[in-house]
């Protein structure tokens, strides 16, 4: 059954799982033959787990890669910059396409933190976007703006990591 809401989610936090969530929102909705559009923003040319995941529903499911790594330890931030925009650009065409009914923007919130995208032209095309459209957005130290935009905001809170006792990152786990 297609949706009659559209909803705006955000999944944010310095806790782990907010990517994970997406993941889990993409496949219910391919599970529900809705297409999924993933932009990750940040992850860049290291495997991850969900790279092979996703590509099992690529029927339903187109994955963008589309970042270079973590900017913050960025040697090149005007090149990053120019990354950035052109994904905010892949993301805002598929946003305005009208072949997703889910589009995921993960790890969306350092590109505003960062300021590598305008908060306020993030805004007004979230707030332009189609009615019936689904939009998830992740990333920790969402802006109060985005927050108060969104339909369901979900915070991720550290009460206890592994990597408080030293255990490295599992496979499947973090990646």
């Amino acid at each position: 059954m297609a949706s009659t809401q559209g909803l705006l989610l955000v999944f944010t936090g310095h806790g782990k799982g907010k990517t994970t969530a997406a993941l889990g929102m993409s496949m219910r909705a391919a599970g529900n033959d809705m297409p999924v559009c993933f932009i990750q923003f940040i992850k860049g040319a290291w495997k991850y787990g969900e790279l092979d995941g996703l590509a099992r529903f690529e029927d339903l499911i187109d994955l963008h890669v589309m970042g270079r790594g973590f900017t913050w330890k960025s040697d090149d931030p005007e090149h990053d910059r120019a990354l950035a925009q052109g994904a905010w650009d892949k993301a805002k065409e598929a946003i305005f396409s009208g072949k997703y009914q889910l589009v995921v923007l993960d790890e969306f919130t350092y590109l505003l933190s960062y300021r590598m995208i305008e908060l306020s032209e993030v805004l007004d095309v979230l707030g332009r976007k189609p009615p019936e459209l689904h939009v998830v957005i992740t990333g920790r130290d969402a802006a109060g703006e985005l927050i108060e935009l969104a339909d369901l905001v979900t915070e991720m809170q550290v009460v206890k990591h592994p990597y408080q006792q030293g255990i490295k990152a599992q496979r499947g786990v973090e990646y």
